[in-house]
């Protein structure tokens, strides 16, 4: 069991926390044994906290999930995403908050540059940390099932709707929910035989763990495209495909890591084709023309 704060409740509003780090600083000895190696860690290196997952916070203060959350809320924050916007607030230059390379008196021709610079440097530490045998295990599980289910919420859920559309193209029988308690419903009623696919930057969201958790739990198999190594979807995840975006972990929406995303559905989309290879061909002349009667 986590263990409980002792610190009073906070006053002011989970959203609008300021100097966050002096807050931790002036709650410190309130709080109990566990909760002061999180605070003693997070004020000693809140640069690194940023870009952390809260299983890798935990992991590093010796202490639960659980404990980690309950430490934000005694703070005044409503969760771990909420302190590292907090954190970012104070550490982070607030161009950064736009992307990690600019400088406000960037040019267009310079932003250009270093956008697509990122993109392309994100795209080749993902494809170089790629294995082929976690790729080849989430084929085969995609293959293999009856039906398949993908689950994405907010910037996740045009990435989910673009594995929906691209897996139809191919022939494969897959539904997208991008509705929290949809997902939570469908989840629930999956089973053996079916596969979920669940797309999330952080592998932290409420949604989309607990959609993946209830299809775990219900017998499905599960693969995850995160771009965290260490998260608590993982824990319910039987494939974990990971992205490599270099961006910063704070923000609540993805940006580059979407490129890192469409990257590798790109691939298990071409290999699920090879796979079934005649049926997939006659399948995408067929939609083609189907396609094309809604061209002029």
């Amino acid at each position: 069991m986590p263990e409980r704060s002792k610190a009073p409740k906070p006053t002011a509003h989970p959203t609008a926390l300021t100097a966050i780090l002096a807050r931790i600083s002036s709650v410190r000895d309130s709080l109990g044994n566990t909760a002061q190696r999180i605070a003693d860690f997070i004020v000693a290196q809140p640069e690194q906290v940023v870009y952390m997952s809260v299983s890798e916070v935990a992991e590093r203060c010796s202490a639960s999930e659980g404990s980690v959350v309950g430490f934000c809320k005694a703070i005044g924050a409503n969760g771990f995403q909420a302190l590292k916007i907090s954190l970012a607030q104070e550490i982070v230059r607030p161009v950064h908050m736009i992307h990690e390379d600019l400088e406000p008196d960037d040019d267009v021709a310079t932003v250009a540059r270093k956008v697509f610079q990122s993109n392309v440097q994100t795209l080749h530490d993902t494809s170089s940390t790629l294995e082929p045998a976690t790729l080849k295990r989430a084929v085969r599980i995609l293959r293999k099932a009856k039906r398949i289910e993908i689950y994405g919420i907010g910037s996740a859920a045009t990435i989910a709707a673009d594995a929906h559309y691209r897996m139809l193209r191919i022939g494969m029988n897959v539904k997208v929910e991008t509705d929290s308690h949809v997902q939570a419903i469908s989840a629930a009623l999956t089973g053996p035989g079916v596969a979920v696919l669940t797309i999330s930057h952080s592998g932290s969201t409420h949604e989309t763990v607990t959609a993946t958790r209830l299809a775990k739990e219900a017998g499905a198999q599960t693969i995850c495209i995160t771009n965290f190594g260490k998260s608590p979807i993982r824990a319910y995840s039987d494939v974990t495909l990971v992205t490599m975006a270099r961006e910063t972990r704070f923000r609540t929406e993805a940006m580059t890591s979407r490129l890192a995303q469409l990257a590798i559905i790109d691939v298990l989309i071409a290999c699920l084709a090879l796979t079934d290879y005649d049926s997939a061909v006659k399948t995408i002349r067929r939609t083609s023309d189907i396609l094309s009667l809604k061209r002029y």
